[in-house]
């Protein structure tokens, strides 16, 4: 079995391992990552070997630990990496250059209508109708969009939102709530098979959907890192949240992941203060005082057009893995467009946690 993990930040690490018998045989460490001395390679190796087949990553991590040698040093490797690359192997994990991918862009939407597209477009992932799909929003109108699990009330200053005209939509993935305006974020979404983050812990996935995104900012000159569980930040402070919803397949079957983030690009704090609720234990808890310092704008960081980042983010990914240019289509509109009105629209959705 053969498992390959790309470590945030660091290098990939590839495993090829034998399991008999229940448990690790002939396991062969592999990578483009640093590791003095020379011996600890094959120390990793016969720590390895023996183990049980049904140990979790953190649980390998510790057995490659003990078996280094003294004064080891390890650049771009970690052994919890090691671990995940061989829960990915025993999970016949699948890599994001084994698909061909499509992106949807499309013209400005409602926000219920981008909050039904999410869930129909994973839907026809996890049933294998559509492939692996990266879909940049644009948005039609201003919105708090707030996670599956939050308190209306508590997030959301209902007043405020209507003297701005702002629509409040719940999406189907937890998280905390969002504040969007036309022109003033970059939102996408990735629907990808649950094959892709097999292996993975539900915080590794976090980090190994954001890693592209990650390396797009790094292109246009911005260091940026995955915070956890679902944050990505810069030296001037966090410019990105993501959040997940894992759908299940036709039958109970193999299903898939919808990831999606939204970046600040030029976010009206003030009004964002009207509209939502941002306890000061919230603020507290990201270690900053002001709002305005917690959404710290990529246009200012970047220089370029809001067009222009997507552009490049879309290129970065297509240079990476493939992407071919795609479409919403009439079946998946039309049931979007359903349940946008059924659902999304709905009082009793949206004050399901009232």
């Amino acid at each position: 079995m053969h498992g390959e993990y790309k470590i945030p930040g660091g290098k990939l690490v590839v495993v090829d391992v034998e399991s008999e018998g229940g448990v690790l045989r002939h396991a062969r460490v592999a990578g483009d990552f640093f590791l003095e001395p020379d011996e600890a390679l094959q120390a990793v190796n016969r720590a390895l070997e023996g183990a049980p087949a049904d140990t979790d990553a953190a649980g390998l991590a510790a057995r490659i630990d003990a078996a280094l040698p003294e004064g080891t040093v390890m650049y771009g490797l970690t052994s919890e990496g090691v671990g995940i690359a061989v829960r990915r192997a025993l999970a016949h994990a699948t890599d994001w250059t084994d698909y061909d991918w499509q992106l949807i862009h499309e013209g400005p939407q409602s926000p219920a209508l981008h909050m039904a597209l999410d869930e129909v477009l994973t839907a026809e992932v996890a049933a294998g109708r559509r492939p692996p799909t990266l879909r940049v929003w644009e948005w039609g109108s201003p919105a708090v969009i707030i996670g599956s699990f939050q308190s209306l009330r508590n997030e959301v200053d209902t007043e405020g939102a209507a003297r701005h005209g702002v629509e409040v939509v719940r999406r189907i993935s937890g998280g905390g709530a969002m504040f969007v305006e036309p022109g003033n974020t970059i939102t996408y979404s990735l629907s990808v098979p649950e094959a892709l983050v097999q292996g993975l812990s539900f915080q590794d996935s976090y980090a190994y959907l954001d890693e592209w995104v990650l390396g797009a900012l790094g292109d246009m000159g911005i260091k940026a890192w995955y915070q956890p569980l679902n944050d990505i930040a810069t030296e001037q402070g966090k410019i990105a949240g993501a959040a997940q919803k894992r759908v299940v397949g036709p039958g109970g079957g193999p299903g898939a992941v919808l990831h999606h983030v939204t970046m600040s690009y030029d976010i009206d704090a003030d009004k964002m203060l009207q509209v939502l609720r941002i306890g000061k234990e919230k603020m507290s808890d990201k270690g900053t005082r002001s709002a305005k310092k917690r959404v710290d704008p990529l246009r200012r960081q970047t220089g370029l057009a809001r067009e222009a980042v997507i552009e490049r983010m879309v290129a970065s990914f297509r240079d990476r893995y493939g992407l071919s240019r795609g479409k919403v289509t009439d079946d998946e509109s039309a049931r979007a467009g359903d349940l946008a009105r059924e659902k999304f629209s709905s009082a009793e959705w949206t004050s399901r946690v009232p």
